[in-house]
């Protein structure tokens, strides 16, 4: 019993450090992204679906890191029903908005590097106006899709008999009626299908263009590229790793959790494994884009500086 009880601590400092971290570093890219908006003379696309992304990332952490947290520190009927129905609603409503926005992003970042492909679209991501609409359109439809998650999920089935084996279940989910279930299966799996099969192919136009630039640039001995090209080829490189990460981890996470779903009593290692996985993206995308884009980076070292020699100084102001 004490074991198990270590290796519960164990696991919930993972998770703690795992979802702390995560949420740093989305807040912190929140405020950025928000301060650029409040502050900038013409709104920028670009930042507007990125002050989404990493909204719906910490939104992601915070309905899942902390709850399974406190679940994993051996916390029982912190959830009532209606705190489960709130909690898990708003977990399948981030992780949809964040699939939706990291597709968009990747496609944003694919017409405005081959603005070959559609003029129209190329002057239409351009303006904020769309770009706002097609946010605000993401959040409506999966708040729409996912009406149904709040209405199957309950609270947990029997609290006194909730035992080490079923650890992390501090919700439960029964299955509904089976043509509501296949309905709702087809639907979420055709909206992440199309998704992922998007993300492909802007991804794989991205890097057919960005060759072809390379090779067009060997030819060309004594210029070197402007500052724009260069920021947009660093930009499409961010793009394509976060493109990279999100299908890796959506791929390998659901793999595990359909293991979790398909065995009685999983072990502490695959639930715990599945979880880090599942929130691997969320928790690691915020700090590619500060390693990555130097105005962010340059944001950070400029407030850490002026921290460090004025502490009453706040950053941005």
């Amino acid at each position: 019993m004490e074991t198990s009880v270590s290796v519960n601590s164990n696991w919930g400092i993972t998770f703690l450090i795992q979802t702390g971290v995560g949420i740093l570093g989305n807040s912190s890219l929140l405020c950025f992204y928000n301060f650029s908006i409040i502050t900038a003379k013409i709104l920028k696309p670009r930042d507007l679906i990125l002050n989404q992304l990493v909204l719906a990332n910490t939104l992601v952490l915070l309905s899942k890191g902390v709850p399974q947290t406190m679940a994993a520190f051996g916390l029982k009927s912190f959830l009532d029903e209606a705190g489960c129905k709130l909690v898990f609603y708003l977990h399948r409503v981030a992780r949809g908005v964040s699939l939706s926005t990291t597709c968009l992003l990747s496609g944003f970042q694919a017409i405005k590097l081959c603005p070959s492909i559609s003029r129209w679209l190329d002057l239409q991501i351009r303006s904020p106006r769309c770009m706002v609409f097609c946010c605000f359109l993401c959040w409506i439809l999966h708040f729409i899709i996912n009406i149904p998650t709040a209405k199957y999920v309950t609270g947990p089935v029997n609290n006194k008999n909730l035992s080490m084996d079923t650890l992390y279940r501090y919700c439960s989910s029964p299955y509904p009626e089976r043509l509501i279930f296949s309905v709702l299966t087809v639907i979420l799996s055709f909206m992440d299908g199309a998704c992922l099969a998007l993300m492909a192919w802007t991804s794989g136009s991205m890097v057919l263009v960005l060759h072809r630039h390379k090779q067009r640039v060997q030819h060309i001995r004594s210029s070197s590229p402007s500052p724009r090209t260069a920021h947009e080829t660093r930009a499409t490189h961010t793009i394509l790793i976060l493109v990279s990460m999100f299908v890796s981890f959506h791929a390998l996470g659901s793999i595990l959790s359909y293991r979790v779903t398909q065995l009685q009593s999983p072990g502490h290692w695959l639930r715990g494994i599945s979880f880090l996985v599942s929130s691997g993206f969320p928790t690691l995308s915020p700090f590619v884009f500060i390693v990555s884009d130097t105005q962010v980076s340059q944001f950070f070292f400029a407030c850490w500086t002026r921290k460090r020699n004025s502490p009453s100084v706040v950053c941005g102001l």
